[in-house]
């Protein structure tokens, strides 16, 4: 899901215009003109890797999460959650809130969504564990649902029944929300041993069937966002008046720390018996120097470390970055012999979530910087010194389409970290203002593109092994609620929430089932 994007784009004045003068100037007429089609012919020629040439054990999936497409947010004994209190108490922020308690009812129609993702032939569906509604005030004193633990143990048999891997992130998110009240959330250090407890529960419970588990979803996108940007209203600093901030990183510590709490747990009492993997989900997007001045191909390594690094850097050296340590000083938490020792090597795979990318330029005033981390001394720009752009902009996307980006995340992460076992967990775009969101071939191009970088990658020795299309079905995104149409699958509200394949879902049935090459 491309989190920032969406909620960036509703709440920040500036970018909202940037995106106005966007559609207003001449990428406008080559949007119109199917800037893709290069594309579509592409993937219709002999050059285009089809499904065969991955390896049989190649992961190629769907993905959603419990807060997006569930719904039954007040039956089957859940809990609320985070997400919960935020819609209700910004109802004039967010679109289709009348939307939000049933979302498209997966939670009563998941045999069915089942099916569909049978019908599509994916190998494996990447999904997400309610904590509210497995735990519902999540704590093991105040109680497990048993309702809620049968849900999820269904969902995965019916998945397993179909040929199927659930591929399950523990938090996307979203969590309890007596959590964020008694203790604060992720900012409260305690809140550790109950997603300890969590995660024992799901382990125990499901782990004898379920073979990846991804901790935490995008740990850096709401530390950034939600704290730092404070769009959703729970930060309790003052971080964007005075740009000097330290909830975004006491956060993400902690998330840091449940992380390598729950690989440890995991690692050292399940893994040999059940024969899973366990690593987490970053959002990335590759940085292009603005220029060839030497500032900004520093300020486009610096936005790297303050994104990438700041979640891997720990997972596979045990510490922040250096520079991290140099500009944000002791606002950023220091851990522990133990902890770091606990943190090295955590990770059995690196979950990439990608959409688009952007040029970095050096930005010494924090006040200029929007959408990115204050303390970076960098800013994202659309445009170079030459006034070019990372590829097309895709006019029903809403961003620029850059494939290119996907193949440096892979090669970089490859050359940087020793190789390590990564999928691309996210990789989608919307249809916003598509008069027919059926007819989407813009989104056949788009993973086409990526798939075709993907597989680039692998053949100059990235460790590669899944790749998951965003999303399987019309998910709520958020301030954006449906407006982007973002599934595989397209959900008619208007006729009892059907479940209607796009193009770009007949595309890709076609790609991974014959072996096909080609879009008619």
């Amino acid at each position: 899901m491309l989190y920032s994007n969406v909620n960036i784009a509703v709440l920040i004045p500036k970018l909202e215009q940037i995106q106005q003068e966007l559609l207003n100037s001449k990428i406008q007429d080559i949007a119109t003109k199917k800037p893709y089609e290069s594309i579509l012919k592409l993937i219709k020629s002999s050059s285009f890797p089809n499904r065969i040439s991955f390896s049989p054990d190649f992961l190629f999936g769907a993905g959603s999460s419990a807060l997006q497409i569930e719904g039954a947010g007040h039956e089957g004994g859940r809990g609320l959650g985070l997400w919960d209190d935020i819609v209700k108490h910004h109802k004039d922020v967010y679109v289709d809130v009348d939307k939000f308690p049933t979302k498209i009812d997966h939670y009563k129609r998941y045999k069915e969504d089942v099916q569909h993702l049978k019908k599509l032939g994916v190998n494996s569906y990447r999904m997400s564990i309610s904590w509210s509604r497995v735990m519902p005030d999540g704590t093991l004193k105040g109680g497990i649902n048993k309702e809620g633990v049968n849900f999820y143990d269904n969902l995965i048999n019916e998945l397993l029944k179909n040929g199927i891997e659930p591929f399950v992130t523990i938090i996307h998110f979203d969590y309890p929300l007596a959590l964020q009240q008694k203790l604060g959330g992720f900012i409260n250090r305690s809140i550790v041993k109950h997603y300890k407890d969590y995660c024992e529960l799901l382990f125990k419970t499901y782990g004898d069937r379920v073979k990846y588990w991804t901790t935490i979803n995008e740990a850096e996108v709401t530390a950034i966002y939600q704290y730092m940007y404070n769009i959703d209203n729970i930060s309790t600093e003052a971080c964007q008046t005075t740009r000097i901030c330290k909830q975004s990183y006491n956060l993400l510590h902690n998330f840091l720390i449940a992380h390598a709490t729950a690989s440890k747990l995991y690692r050292t009492k399940f893994q040999a018996i059940q024969g899973g993997e366990i690593g987490l989900a970053i959002s990335s997007g590759s940085y292009v120097p603005y220029s060839s001045k030497a500032e900004d191909v520093a300020a486009a390594q610096r936005l790297m470390d303050f994104y990438w690094g700041w979640v891997l850097e720990p997972v596979f050296h045990g510490d922040y970055p250096k520079i991290m340590r140099k500009l944000v000083g002791n606002r950023l938490p220091k851990f522990t012999k133990k902890e770091k020792k606990m943190l090295k090597g955590s990770a059995n795979f690196i979950g990439i979530n990608y959409y688009t990318s952007h040029f970095a330029i050096y930005e010494p005033n924090r006040t200029k910087v929007i959408g990115d981390s204050f303390d970076a001394l960098a800013r994202s720009e659309v445009f170079n010194d030459k006034g070019k752009t990372l590829g097309y902009m895709d006019q029903y996307a809403g961003f620029y389409v850059y494939p290119e980006g996907l193949y440096n995340v892979l090669l970089y992460i490859k050359n940087k970290y020793k190789n390590p076992k990564i999928y691309i967990t996210e990789n989608g775009c919307a249809s916003t203002k598509n008069p027919n969101p059926l007819k989407n071939e813009h989104r056949v191009a788009y993973i086409a593109a990526h798939i075709n970088a993907t597989k680039a990658a692998i053949d100059d020795g990235a460790n590669v092994r899944g790749y998951f299309a965003w999303a399987a079905f019309d998910t709520f995104e958020f301030q954006a609620g449906y407006s982007g149409t973002w599934g595989l699958y397209h959900i008619d509200f208007n006729n009892s929430l059907k479940r209607i394949p796009t193009d770009a879902a007949k595309w890709y049935k076609k790609y991974l089932t014959k072996d096909l090459i080609g879009f008619t």
